[in-house]
């Protein structure tokens, strides 16, 4: 019998054997032995004559990464959450459609309402096999706005969320009036001081205690980020600000960003921005920037993209 989805033997036989000993009465290892035989005798006649219904419970489970990216101007972010349209449970209706065991979407972090992603990873896990062509499919059903580009198996241990090392954000900010830039970007009225900002961002560069950067109340057991590299670009007409860490707390690039603008306006000294880490108090920092203009740019796995990995895109 050849069967078209991996069966995890073991499992099986260890239930067949749990089946034998728990039903019946024992009559010694021979009885025992009579009953495991014929338990296992009837799963395989099941396996032949319903492989999909066998493959759903004792298949072997496959984990699988999908790569994506999305517009989150019509989502409440990421996760799931009652009442309201996010990212995961849309992605998770469409993939429902095909893996008929989903249990559940594991993504790479959260993302606030409004926020884009250009680089994404979540993964799922299956006892069954994926249809051909799963990307062309998934992207049929799914809104455009969510895109997947691939869906590959991984190692049953690779974690989409805690084996990312480095994610890198970008925030967008335009400074001329264009109806077109708002949705991705965020508009200032006046141009910035990027000189300014750039020093202070020289000193987000770190291991630092963000919690003047963070939501209260997170469900987080520390507010220790360790952050790579922190800087403004000038662009025509803008500016953007990339940072790289290894996590992010709860509103943290945000407001960031917002602080920084308040150092590009010269309302701040950039030495303001050490002073404000220090602090350790949501109080201490400025508001928050506007969401639309802020993108996951970037997520890196040493597994799947090497050591030193970096892509410009």
């Amino acid at each position: 019998m050849v069967l078209s989805f991996p069966i995890d033997w073991l499992h099986l036989q260890n239930q067949c054997r749990l089946h034998a000993i728990f039903h019946g009465n024992q009559r010694g290892d021979e009885g025992c032995a009579d009953r495991y035989i014929r338990a296992y005798l009837k799963v395989v006649l099941f396996v032949s004559l319903f492989p999909a219904n066998f493959a759903e419970k004792y298949g072997k489970l496959t984990r699988y990464f999908l790569h994506l990216a999305y517009d989150g101007t019509q989502y409440s972010g990421w996760q799931v959450q009652p009442a309201v349209v996010t990212v995961q449970s849309t992605l998770h209706q469409a993939l429902g459609i095909f893996v008929k065991d989903l249990k559940a979407i594991i993504g790479c972090g959260r993302t606030d309402t409004g926020v884009h992603a250009r680089d994404y990873y979540a993964h799922f896990d299956t006892r069954g096999d994926l249809p051909d062509e799963i990307v062309y499919r998934l992207n049929a059903v799914l809104p455009k706005d969510i895109a997947v580009f691939k869906c590959f198996a991984v190692d049953g241990q690779l974690h989409a969320r805690f084996h990312a090392t480095e994610r890198t954000y970008k925030y967008y900010v335009h400074f001329k009036k264009d109806p077109f830039s708002n949705a991705y970007s965020a508009y200032h009225k006046q141009p910035l001081d990027i000189e300014a900002m750039n020093e202070a961002a020289s000193h987000l560069v770190g291991e630092h205690d963000f919690s003047s950067f963070s939501r209260s109340k997170t469900q987080v057991s520390n507010n220790i980020c360790h952050v790579f590299s922190a800087y403004w670009e000038p662009i025509p007409e803008g500016a953007v600000f990339h940072i790289t860490a290894n996590r992010y707390l709860r509103n943290m690039v945000r407001a960031i960003v917002g602080t920084m603008f308040l150092i590009g306006e010269n309302k701040l000294k950039p030495l303001a921005i050490k002073e404000i880490i220090e602090a350790r108090n949501r109080n201490a920092a400025g508001k928050s920037a506007f969401p639309q203009g802020l993108f996951l740019h970037q997520i890196i796995y040493p597994t799947l993209h090497g050591a030193g990995y970096r892509e410009c895109f």
